[in-house]
């Protein structure tokens, strides 16, 4: 697997800078162009932005004020999902099917959202950030078949959500739980929500403002990044 120095992390240098956001722009647009290049994924989310969609040919980067973050020991355990997790119904994995996760990410229907930004480029990008250490998914499944999941990048000692998915009811909030049990155990001190939602809420995430999050990320960045397959831990 990488090391650290096979990538140009934040902490040690940016090659792509990003503009701050225009102000009263609560989305955080910071600008179109660029590509979805290791080096370029990594120094867009060292410096709080993320790629949200493709227009005429370009990639828009954002970075939202406020912005949604969960710290790992603010997780709401709800009692019903405490339930769910004791029952053993569902079987959680890491990093065993990146591709398959992102997959459905992409495919499952959303309320209100008629398409996904996860097209076959980002599918392809994301699963390279996998291959190299960076990436990482947590996978539920019921009787042997993928029902739920999560994915997203690590970067110093901040994880950063990308998205996830459920066919069974609670299958994804059992990732979620599982996620955060690891970012306990491995001193990862934030999971990026990225944006304001009630159900990230309900689950303990809060939202704070983007100085507050970039001021964050000045710190994790300085950690060392837990690169490699999450599921040899």
């Amino acid at each position: 697997m990488p090391s650290n120095s096979d990538l140009i992390l934040p902490a040690e240098g940016s090659v792509h800078q990003f503009a701050d956001p225009m102000p009263g722009d609560d989305d955080g647009f910071v600008g179109h162009g660029g590509d979805l290049s290791p080096q370029c994924l990594v120094d867009a989310y060292g410096q709080g932005c993320f790629p949200w969609y493709r227009r005429f040919g370009e990639y828009h980067w954002f970075s939202p004020n406020p912005r949604m973050v969960l710290f790992p020991k603010c997780f709401r355990r709800h009692k019903s999902l405490a339930r769910v997790i004791k029952s053993g119904k569902f079987e959680v994995r890491i990093d065993t099917c990146f591709r398959d996760v992102i997959t459905m990410c992409a495919n499952v229907k959303r309320r209100f959202q008629s398409s996904t930004w996860i097209g076959d480029d980002y599918i392809e990008a994301y699963t390279r950030m996998h291959e190299i250490g960076l990436a990482h998914s947590f996978e539920t499944f019921q009787n042997g078949q993928l029902v739920g999941g999560l994915y997203g990048l690590s970067i110093g000692s901040a994880f950063f959500g990308e998205s996830m998915f459920h066919t069974v009811s609670d299958a994804s909030k059992v990732a979620l739980a599982r996620l955060v049990d690891f970012c306990l155990q491995h001193n990862i001190g934030i999971i990026d929500t990225q944006q304001v939602t009630s159900h990230s809420a309900f689950m303990g995430a809060t939202a704070v403002s983007r100085n507050i999050f970039l001021k964050i990320l000045n710190k994790t960045n300085q950690d060392e990044t837990l690169i490699g397959k999450w599921t040899e831990l």
